[in-house]
């Protein structure tokens, strides 16, 4: 058995050829769990503890596929309601979320499978969806972004006494929103294939920044270090971009700091480790490239398939022995429990504690974290339970915002000024 602290390169494919995981100190191919044909963003490491994939259609199958670590293959096979276009977990590994065809949001728990709350999102497909604390930020085929706190869409009252289910709903994009990714100080950065980039606070509800790009950018991913963002092109290339532009400049490109060219067709994704020090990227090419980003040199390249790369991750697995991972399930209990279809395959013995009853703990949670300053509570016009204001709301959102307002000033100004020097 690898040591703990392997770190893999993971790939995917819309091709039924797997998904492929590299060593990335070695380079050599651990394994590759099959069967596997994902599209963009449908496919997440929960916690590192597992992977979970969403299936492409094929006929009227589109399953969700879990797989251990060290077994090539499938754990447990789901079957949604509908086919999930992208799928996330949170970093916790206690939830899944996914974005469905009809343009609907799926919330389901991990320890027992069930379908906390789903709601109408979106016209057409939901293709991208991104985590910010209480946050969930999600994009569509029809161009849209919305911006969803969950601790109102985690609660019935909450939900049925909200003026709008989300918090913002950012119509900026000309054509279908391609990814979307989030920042530290509350900013997200998104992509479409109207040839732009957009930055918005979170915070405030509105767009900061856009930028436009000499082709369609199809993924980004945020360096964890400084105030840049990589964005790869249908004609592929990985833009290097800064969050901050000049504004003598009088115009967006110059936020364009450079590009990584080793791919000879688009870049589909993109995936920084914690450090920021690699950027791995899949390409329609069939080829998955490692760069080193101070160097902005290839370390590794890997082969994937005759297929595109869809998906491209970097984890470090926790391999641990599981409980029985339950099958995720159609329909919310509240409306009436369907038995889902699903095969259940042969699985360690049970030594690892995965937290049940997520539909009370998480809302605790949530409440907990909402309380010290995040999300609803944000609002002045929020009333305690007794009806009276939330003074301590409002006050938390005035110091939120002073501090938001320092982080973006700092964001869009000191790449200007070394631009500068």
């Amino acid at each position: 058995m690898a040591p703990p602290s392997q770190q893999l390169v993971l790939a995917a494919s819309s091709a039924d050829a797997g998904v492929a995981a590299w060593d990335l100190r070695t380079g050599a191919e651990a394994i590759r769990h099959r069967p596997c044909s994902s599209r963009p963003r449908a496919i997440t490491a929960v916690a590192d503890r597992f992977l979970a994939a969403a299936q492409a259609p094929a006929g009227n199958s589109a399953p969700i596929h879990y797989y251990h670590w060290d077994k090539p293959q499938v754990a447990v096979k789901s079957f949604p309601a509908e086919p999930i276009r992208v799928l996330i977990s949170d970093t916790e590994g206690n939830y899944l979320i996914g974005g469905g065809i009809s343009g609907d949001i799926f919330f389901w728990e991990v320890a027992s499978g069930e379908l906390l709350v789903r709601w109408h999102a979106h016209y057409r497909d939901v293709r991208c969806l991104a985590l910010y604390d209480l946050l969930l930020v999600s994009g569509s085929e029809d161009g849209s972004i919305k911006v969803w706190d969950l601790l109102t869409m985690l609660d019935e009252q909450s939900r049925l006494e909200a003026k709008t289910p989300y918090l913002y709903n950012f119509n900026q994009h000309a054509l279908p929103v391609t990814d979307v990714t989030c920042f530290h100080g509350a900013i997200a950065v998104s992509s479409s294939e109207d040839r732009t980039c957009k930055i918005w606070s979170l915070s405030e509800g509105r767009m900061l920044r856009s930028i436009s790009f000499p082709a369609i950018i199809d993924s980004v991913e945020i360096d964890p270090r400084s105030h840049i963002f990589y964005a790869g092109g249908r004609d592929g290339k990985i833009y290097v971009t800064a969050m901050g532009v000049d504004p003598s400049q009088g115009r967006d490109d110059s936020s364009i700091l450079g590009a990584l060219d080793d791919h000879s067709k688009a870049v589909t994704s993109l995936a920084s480790s914690t450090d920021g020090l690699l950027l791995v990227s899949g390409s329609e090419d069939g080829h998955v490239r490692v760069w080193d980003t101070r160097s902005q040199q290839v370390t590794r390249k890997f082969k994937h398939s005759q297929g595109p790369v869809t998906n491209v991750l970097i984890v470090t697995p926790k391999r641990v022995n599981l409980p029985p991972l339950q099958s995720l399930r159609k329909v919310c209990a509240a409306n009436g429990e369907v038995e889902p279809r699903a095969v259940i395959l042969p699985h360690p013995e049970n030594d690892v504690h995965i937290a049940g009853n997520l539909s009370s703990n998480l809302l605790e949670h949530l409440l907990d974290a909402t309380q010290h300053g995040s999300s609803r509570l944000f609002d002045s016009g929020v009333s305690t339970p007794n009806g009276a204001p939330n003074e301590q709301g409002a006050e938390w959102r005035s110091k939120y915002l002073e501090l938001q307002d320092l982080f973006v000033h700092e964001v869009l100004g000191q790449m200007s000024s070394s631009m500068d020097i």
